[in-house]
């Protein structure tokens, strides 16, 4: 279940809550009962490390394409493999 960053703009109270995605979002403070609890924008929770999707799959270009008989690089018109 995602963790959810809410903070009260009356009396300034900040709170972490855990709720699924489907539960209604909170209104009503906790500390002071008014409705003004919203829900705050944060940063995500998780990052990616290791030599995993993004290093293997998109770190280099793909090499461009092109045919082999109007490129004069290409290794089929080089000789190259």
């Amino acid at each position: 279940m995602p963790i959810y960053e809410y903070r009260c703009s009356s009396c300034g109270i900040q709170k972490d809550v855990m709720q699924k995605m489907s539960d209604p979002v909170l209104t009503t403070c906790p500390e002071c009962s008014k409705e003004t609890f919203s829900k705050q924008l944060s940063a995500a929770g998780f990052q990616l490390k290791g030599s995993g999707y993004y290093a293997t799959d998109f770190k280099n270009p793909p090499a461009p394409k092109c045919e082999p008989s109007s490129c004069a690089s290409c290794p089929a018109v080089t000789g190259g493999a």
